[in-house]
């Protein structure tokens, strides 16, 4: 038995290392293989076929100049890195999902997430040194630390509890959670979480997390909302005490590269009109800023939204009036050519 399993272990590690040499240079001849493998052309043939089964694109082809290849394929095999590469990749990815680009954020951290499976241990203190090194000039997206984001993304893959301490009104707390999802917005991170204290659902900001921790003490999942839709309404309106709801005249593509999704909730509402959903601190807040849309909307509610329609119209017309009243003032005191009048 034993024999059988330093076999398999000698073929794995021979065609590892087959996988290695093909990514080092851009084509090897069969004799080339052997030689650097220590086996005969026949079994670095087998060791192709292996890697060929397992998504790998080899070619072979015959001639002067010809030999083993590898290409592009239709989907990303495993890669196999050495220590540096290994080490270069985390550090880029950390520095994307902690800051940087937003749109790159969560991909990175998932990217981490599958790298952190396989990264040895003796490589993690000089990957966690490095990217202490790395800043960014981007403020698009309130950083993080990643090592806060490492430890919630390990958390919600390994369905293990997580805690850390968060602000609630005037103090701070500590929370008990079974992390779900962590959610990129265009401007923060959240964690989708169900709050074991508060026995419900909640939504976290990852920047105002402290002494974030991961137990080992494992969870069942529980069904779930879904971790996108329900962070952008909670960030949208479900966090500020006045929300309000508009049907606007323009397709829901166009308002959505108009309004951050973190500000709004934009959804289709037929055939050149959508619904948008928002919050803020105060109504005329909200009103003002699909105001600057510039499309044509209406009130969906609150109902006593509609007067502050009206008054605000009013506002905007008595400011014009008198803007006009002043132009015409300033047109009998010169003339038009902008002389004084004699």
């Amino acid at each position: 038995m034993d024999v059988a399993g330093g076999e398999v272990r000698g073929t794995t590690e021979r065609v590892l290392t087959l996988l290695g040499l093909l990514q080092q240079r851009r084509v090897w001849t069969g004799p080339a293989l052997a030689d650097r493998l220590g086996v005969t052309p026949r079994t670095v043939r087998r060791d192709v076929e292996r890697l060929r089964t397992l998504g790998y694109p080899v070619h072979a082809s015959q001639g002067v100049g010809g030999g083993y290849q590898l290409g592009p394929g239709q989907e990303l095999p495993p890669l196999l890195l050495d220590d540096e590469e290994a080490i270069a990749t985390a550090v880029s990815l950390l520095a994307g999902a902690g800051g940087g680009v937003a749109s790159a954020g969560d991909a990175a951290l998932r990217a981490l997430t599958k790298l952190d499976r396989v990264l040895p241990t003796r490589l993690r203190h000089e990957v966690r040194a490095l990217a202490g090194s790395v800043e960014s000039f981007d403020g698009g997206r309130t950083p993080v630390d990643p090592e806060v984001l490492m430890t919630l993304a390990r958390a919600c893959r390994d369905e293990v509890e997580a805690g850390f301490d968060y602000p609630s009104g005037t103090r701070v707390r500590r929370r008990r959670v079974e992390p779900y999802r962590l959610v990129a917005s265009d401007r923060r991170w959240y964690l989708l979480a169900y709050d074991l204290d508060r026995d419900g659902w909640r939504s976290f900001r990852v920047d105002r997390m402290t002494e974030v921790s991961a137990r080992t003490w494992r969870f069942r999942p529980r069904a779930a909302p879904d971790a996108a839709t329900y962070v952008q309404q909670s960030v949208a309106s479900g966090a500020y005490p006045h929300q309000a709801c508009f049907l606007v005249h323009a397709p829901a593509d166009t308002v959505r590269t108009q309004v951050p999704a973190s500000a709004a909730v934009v959804r289709p509402r037929g055939s050149g009109l959508c619904e948008v959903r928002s919050g803020a601190g105060s109504l005329d807040f909200v009103l003002m800023h699909v105001l600057l849309l510039g499309h044509a909307f209406e009130v969906l509610d609150p109902p006593e939204l509609r007067e502050r329609c009206r008054a605000l119209a009013g506002r905007l017309l008595a400011a014009g009036a008198a803007t006009a009243a002043q132009a015409s003032e300033r047109d009998l005191v010169c003339g038009h050519d902008g002389g004084e009048l004699a």
